[in-house]
């Protein structure tokens, strides 16, 4: 009965953090909401027994992201006008080009999990010898290592992104 009140209670403030980072006009408090918002995911985690992902929760999203959201938000100055005119050495068709390949790509890693075969059914026994932790960097680095180098190359892409909108001011 406890532990219902308090998802509740937590799923609560999360719905109730994410709509404040939406509609919160000033970015920097929508960044200090969406903080909350990762403490309170963490929270949640902690309820539902995954020690390892809250603290992987508290010290990736809420220290690191963040960290990167503030320095983007604080680089990027919001109040300027937008440009009136297309840079001449913009190319959007390298831009496009990019992004089907990309797509592609998505399609065929889906169609690929799609058709691949399962693993034997030893494996799966042998997995559940394993720890939360071992299990946890298994699974990152083998069935899910696509997604995590996707996810590193976003945080890549946003951090030169930023950088090179601060350094047009300069």
């Amino acid at each position: 009965m406890a532990q219902s009140i308090a998802f509740y209670v937590l799923s609560t403030f999360i719905l109730g953090f994410a709509v404040l980072v939406v509609t919160t006009r000033n970015t920097v408090h929508a960044v200090l909401f969406l903080v909350l918002n990762f403490l309170a995911v963490a929270a949640l985690y902690v309820l539902l027994t995954a020690q390892f992902l809250a603290v992987i929760q508290v010290l990736v999203y809420a220290g690191g992201i963040v960290v990167l959201y503030l320095f983007v938000v604080m680089l990027v100055n919001l109040k300027r006008p937008p440009e009136d005119h297309m840079a001449p050495q913009r190319h959007n068709w390298i831009g496009f080009g990019l992004s089907a390949l990309v797509l592609v790509e998505l399609g065929a890693i889906i169609g690929y999990g799609a058709v691949a075969p399962a693993g034997p059914v030893g494996a799966q026994t042998s997995d559940l010898a394993l720890n939360n932790v071992e299990r946890v960097g298994m699974l990152l680095y083998t069935d899910y290592l696509i997604p995590f180098e996707v996810a590193s190359m976003l945080l890549l892409v946003a951090m030169v992104g930023a950088i090179i909108l601060a350094k047009r001011e300069l």
